[in-house]
């Protein structure tokens, strides 16, 4: 169960206009009615968020990528400044090299001016489309300018008698391991290509998750994120559900445990729905966008490598299909509406009559008078539900006994026949996923919409000559 929920803000929590999606404020207005904490994980200091813990009563934030953490009352949960020492070396590297830098106080930002632009609503909104060899023109024309003009002397600035949490300065990817070894007390991140945060070595945004998590008293397994970038990594990966938006970063999208729309496309909204954080209501249905081609194709996929699991084997491998087929699966239980219920029923029905089908040995008078007795026994079965007169107190529980009733009575028919079925459930497995073709994607007839096979599925997955093989394998092994 989901319990605590964290965002990174630019590019996920906000959109490209540095406002939250309709959609977005009535998500997180629905899970804190349901008793779900909700904050921000962010580079940014506190004094650029504050208006939006106020505004959306959101309960803390984690800021400086989780060096200063407090709660929207003002308490102070985490407090983790650079040593002195470390703050020194930088500010004199950054005298020496010409290089633009800002400092993060408790209460401030201080420092280059054409950083803090760099910060503002626009430049982040434009700087996914520049391209990332601008970097070291930036970084080249920073330094023409400050020659023109005094040295900032970032030495002698009376901010670093503060606590400073965070330093951001103008470095290139490029040279960023070079960076890395020359301030080896000190974790570097980067949120764009154009600039570093530093921070203390060993610290992250997870590390400020985890202390917000103990401050609560939360497992991580009750943990959820949203990130864009590449300081949302070890975030992402960390927590139990990890998402990332569709305007993410190729990096952070392949870690991902899912991928939703994008920050513009209610991303937040459609994730909060998938997990079940939210109910599917008409009030945010009627705010949300419909999705297109590119919404469904590109964006929204699940991705397996954390997804919880079962310690039913048997059960991953089943929901493995679904996910690969489907590409929606419920981590919450629900109830099946009545149209899905019928649906779920077909197939069960299908399969009941290739048994008595089978079991007719190809006498079709025999098959039809197995059929007619099937028909007859469903009448029975419904007269003896209808005259128990017992009124249905909770859908989810009578469904889940039926099915759970019907499981066991499956495996007491094949312990009837003498068959163990575990081989026999592997063979139907592969041949299932041997539906996938060579691109990693199920294909569909545009006409009957049934699953497509690959050229090769025949010889390589076809079961029944495998599951004869297995069976004859019991039988010499049973004599």
């Amino acid at each position: 169960m989901i319990k605590i929920v964290f965002f990174d803000i630019d590019g996920t929590l906000l959109n490209k206009q540095s406002r939250l999606e309709k959609s977005t404020e009535i998500a997180l207005a629905k899970a804190k009615e349901k008793g779900i904490l909700c904050g921000i994980a962010t580079g940014r200091g506190p004094s650029t968020i504050g208006h939006l813990l106020e505004e959306y009563a959101l309960d803390f934030a984690a800021c400086y990528n989780g060096q200063y953490i407090y709660t929207r009352s003002g308490e102070v949960i985490l407090s983790k400044p650079l040593d002195k020492k470390t703050l020194h070396s930088l500010a004199e590297f950054a005298d020496e090299h010409s290089r633009e830098i800002t400092f993060g106080a408790a209460d401030k930002i201080v420092g280059s001016s054409l950083l803090r632009v760099g910060n503002t609503s626009f430049v982040r909104m434009i700087s996914p489309f520049l391209p990332r060899k601008l970097s070291g023109t930036l970084k080249t024309g920073y330094q023409n300018v400050v020659r023109k003009h005094k040295k900032a002397n970032y030495q002698e600035n009376p901010v670093l008698r503060e606590p400073i949490y965070q330093v951001v300065m103008v470095s290139p990817e490029k040279e960023q391991a070079r960076i890395e070894a020359y301030f080896p007390t000190c974790t570097i991140t980067r949120s764009n290509p154009y600039s570093i945060d530093i921070i203390p070595r060993g610290s992250s945004k997870f590390k400020g998750i985890e202390a917000v998590c103990e401050y609560y008293g939360i497992s991580l397994d009750e943990t959820m994120a949203f990130g864009d970038s590449w300081n949302d990594i070890e975030m992402i990966q960390g927590v139990a559900y990890g998402v990332a938006m569709g305007n993410a970063v190729k990096e952070l999208k392949e870690v991902a445990d899912f991928v939703t729309t994008s920050n513009d496309r209610d991303g937040i909204a459609r994730a909060f729905q998938q997990f079940c954080l939210i109910e599917d209501e008409e009030e945010i249905n009627e705010v949300m966008q419909e999705l297109c081609i590119e919404d469904i194709s590109s964006e929204m996929k699940y991705l397996t490598q954390k997804m919880p699991k079962s310690k039913d084997e048997k059960f991953n491998k089943v929901r493995e299909f679904h996910q690969t087929f489907d590409k929606e699966v419920l981590q919450k239980p629900k109830a099946y509406d009545p149209q899905q219920a019928s649906f779920r029923s077909g197939f069960k029905v299908e399969e009941i009559v290739e048994f008595l089908y089978a079991t007719s040995n190809n006498d079709q008078v025999l098959f039809e008078e197995l059929v007619e007795n099937l028909k007859s026994d469903v009448e029975k079965a419904k007269e003896k539900v209808l005259a128990k007169n017992e009124p249905t107190e909770d859908v989810l529980t009578d469904q889940a006994d039926a099915l759970i009733d019907l499981l066991y009575f499956t495996y007491g028919s094949f312990v009837l026949m003498g068959v163990d079925p575990d081989k026999l459930f592997s063979i139907v497995h592969e041949a299932n996923m041997g539906k996938i073709w060579a691109d990693g994607e199920a294909h569909y007839d545009p006409i009957t919409h049934k699953i497509l096979k690959p050229e090769n599925w025949e010889e390589r997955f076809a079961p029944e000559k495998k599951i004869k093989e297995e069976l004859a394998r019991q039988r010499e092994n049973s004599v």
